[in-house]
């Protein structure tokens, strides 16, 4: 199965967290927190459109001005998603420049903030460069088990966990993976091009049997061929599921929630910032060491762990941080 998503680490194990996920097929990326992003191309930086923020501290959200200056000039809208507070930190980081040359701008940025207020509750407020980034609160809309967003082919949900504030997880899911039989194609003598992206979203998002697809989308004349005459060309297995985790206390509450949100992920990024034989500080500093990030992914039934967040003070033993993790990850009850 070719996954629809390829995260990366943009700073390795050690450095700022930010987790830049590009989806295959789609020009479009999302991004889990916003540490520094300098190391991304203009190119990259321009693509996301979504950003995931788990808390404010710093080595968490420094990149916003890097973001800010790449996408002014551009029509563009971001849509960021985090923890209450989070638009007004916006709001400060935007007020802390002049605009009194945005009405001359020929494109508006948007930046959208969607704030976790409880998990079943989000409020939302938009910054606009032409109003020169004024706060317009859009109001509060209901949701379900923290789901942030839902489109076609994903949806992002998140946990709430505690840091020394509120901090949230987040777990990114396909809505469902489609496979195309290669041999099914010739044997009917259709083509493999770009039509087949327009024949997986149309079952994803549930289109009627009648719905007309395209089948040669650069010909003059296309040809077309009904969604209900093309389902046998596929096969829909369960969705691609990522989940990402840093900054939390390691308490009952919290390991219940994470293992409730990354049950069955395919990849989980956890934080391991503390070695094993550094409990007492990282309970002092309320976050999990390695023992207890792959006791978290053991626990959570996780394909594969992914641990990150690496306190500087163990610089030179990354190595043998993995190692702990993936000790523990693997052993058996």
């Amino acid at each position: 199965m070719r996954p629809l998503f390829h995260p990366t680490l943009v700073n390795g194990r050690c450095g700022d967290p930010a987790l830049y996920v590009e989806t295959l097929f789609e020009s479009r990326c999302l991004l889990f927190d916003l540490g520094d992003i300098a190391s991304l191309s203009p190119r990259k930086v321009q693509r996301i459109d979504r950003i995931f923020i788990s808390h404010a501290h710093i080595d968490h959200f420094v990149g916003f001005d890097h973001l800010l200056r790449l996408l002014v000039g551009r029509e563009k809208c971001v849509h960021i998603h985090g923890p209450p507070g989070l638009a007004r930190r916006v709001y400060h980081k935007l007020q802390g420049y002049q605009w009194d040359l945005a009405e001359g701008y020929r494109y508006d940025l948007v930046f959208v903030v969607s704030e976790l207020e409880t998990p079943q509750s989000i409020v939302t407020t938009r910054f606009r460069l032409k109003a020169g980034f004024a706060a317009e609160a859009l109001g509060s809309s209901a949701t379900i088990d923290g789901v942030l967003c839902e489109e076609p082919t994903f949806r992002v949900s998140a946990a709430v966990l505690t840091h020394h504030a509120a901090c949230l997880g987040f777990a990114l899911q396909e809505a469902a993976h489609i496979n195309i039989w290669k041999t099914r194609l010739s044997e009917r003598g259709l083509p493999v091009g770009a039509w087949l992206r327009s024949l997986k979203r149309a079952i994803i998002e549930g289109r009627a049997d009648d719905h007309l697809i395209q089948l040669d989308e650069t010909a003059a004349a296309g040809r077309f061929a009904r969604l209900g005459s093309l389902r046998d060309l596929a096969t829909i297995t369960a969705g691609q599921k990522v989940a990402y985790v840093t900054d939390v206390a390691d308490i009952p509450s919290n390991r219940a929630a994470i293992i409730a949100l990354a049950r069955k992920a395919d990849l989980l990024f956890i934080e391991a910032a503390f070695a094993a034989r550094d409990a007492e500080l990282a309970r002092q500093r309320g976050h999990l060491t390695t023992a207890a990030a792959g006791e978290i992914a053991r626990e959570a039934g996780v394909r594969r762990v992914e641990p990150f967040h690496f306190s500087p003070r163990y610089a030179g033993e990354e190595r043998q941080l993995l190692d702990e993790v993936m000790t523990t990850f693997r052993q058996t009850h």
